[in-house]
């Protein structure tokens, strides 16, 4: 194996692979070198090393390590990939390339002796780089297949094209209804944040809502930048929400449809998943409310609702262990929502008409949050 020694910049516009991925390949070549047997050591990524930090409010590694050691063939095979994906990652740089996910796992399909079995793998390998070196796969010029959710509002930034230019886009006048579509890589280098005009960001749920609430001017009357989560938000939309959170000082609430599967959408903008739990400082919004639909609203508002199936009320009972729903606030909703047996769709306000939401139910409950002034 040839040495990894550090490339020198070609050109003022040249992007090297960070740093961390050169010393992971140094390490190895030189226990080669050394008659050792390379191995790597890396934060165990089990659900034991996982904890709660009150302090920080997010899901966070704990201070478990594992070794991945060339010793057995599982582990040998293991650090050659790491290995090609260095190199993979370090050719992407010189060329001032990006790859998704997908395209990096039929990449392995030419490494010899080295290519995934399944996307699982290569995704997990991914994953395991940024625990190891601190650093976001975004860094690494790799990408998901999908792009994120939309952003409408007061709001500009700047974007830097494929040539390198730097592109100025205003989230409402530069934009069509849908907004402004997030893209893979939200980070300083790819998107700054300009100038805006807003007291908060709202982040929603559903399209449908999203859409709803831009037909209704809710963005403008209300001083808001709309971000829609698009379900389960993806990675790029939650650091531009903590991004917009940290760097605008502007306080983040949640607007999802009542059920437990929701709760899960608000503790994820919030306070991070397990499953990202090592990147969760660069995720995670703590500061993040939910503003609703929650399970008293339902009485409140009288309205129309599904019964819970077995599923829902097996949710609502975990969350009741979930350190990050453990609160008054939330214990008092779920105990609610079961004794209820329902559930309700954000959708379900407009039993009062479509601008019931914009007119009356946003209003009332960001003024009683002390967020919304007009």
């Amino acid at each position: 194996m040839a040495s990894k020694a550090k490339p020198k910049a070609e050109g003022k516009k040249a992007r090297l692979a960070p740093e961390e991925l050169y010393t992971i390949a140094e390490s190895v070549y030189n226990q080669l070198k050394g008659g050792d047997i390379p191995k790597v050591d890396m934060p165990l990524r089990t659900k034991a090393n996982m904890e709660f930090s009150k302090k920080s409010g997010v899901w966070q590694l704990g201070k478990m390590k594992g070794v991945r050691s060339a010793k057995k063939l599982l582990g040998a095979r293991m650090l050659l990939r790491t290995i090609h994906l260095i190199e993979f990652i370090d050719e992407m740089s010189r060329g001032a390339k990006t790859s998704t996910l997908r395209e990096m796992y039929y990449i392995s399909e030419g490494w010899d002796k080295g290519k995934f079995d399944n996307q699982g793998e290569s995704d997990l390998l991914v994953e395991d780089l940024e625990a190891i070196t601190h650093r976001l796969r975004e860094d690494f010029r790799l990408r998901p297949e999908e792009a994120g959710a939309s952003v409408i509002g007061n709001l500009q930034i700047e974007e830097t094209n494929r040539r390198g230019e730097r592109k100025r886009i205003h989230c409402a006048d530069d934009v069509g209804d849908s907004g402004y579509n997030i893209p893979s890589n939200v980070e300083k280098e790819k998107l700054k944040i300009v100038k805006w005009d807003a007291d908060f960001v709202m982040a929603i749920e559903s399209g449908g809502m999203f859409d709803r609430l831009a037909e209704n001017g809710f963005d403008e009357e209300y001083r808001c930048i709309l971000v829609h989560l698009k379900g389960q938000p993806a990675r790029s939309t939650r650091r531009l929400i903590k991004r917009l959170n940290e760097e605008a000082k502007l306080p983040v609430v949640t607007f999802c449809d009542c059920d437990p599967w929701s709760f899960r959408i608000y503790g994820s903008v919030a306070y991070g998943a397990i499953k990202t739990a090592y990147i969760s400082d660069y995720l995670a919004t703590p500061s993040a409310e939910c503003l609703g639909v929650i399970p008293s609203d339902i009485v409140r508002y009288d309205l129309p609702t599904d019964n819970l199936n077995e599923e829902d009320v097996k949710a609502l009972n975990a969350m009741k262990t979930d350190p990050r729903f453990d609160t008054v606030f939330w214990r008092t909703e779920i105990d609610t929502m079961l004794s209820l047996g329902k559930k309700a769709e954000q959708q379900s306000l407009a039993k009062y008409g479509l601008e019931f939401v914009s007119n009356t139910y946003l209003p009332q409950k960001l003024t009683e949050m002390g967020i919304a002034r007009r």
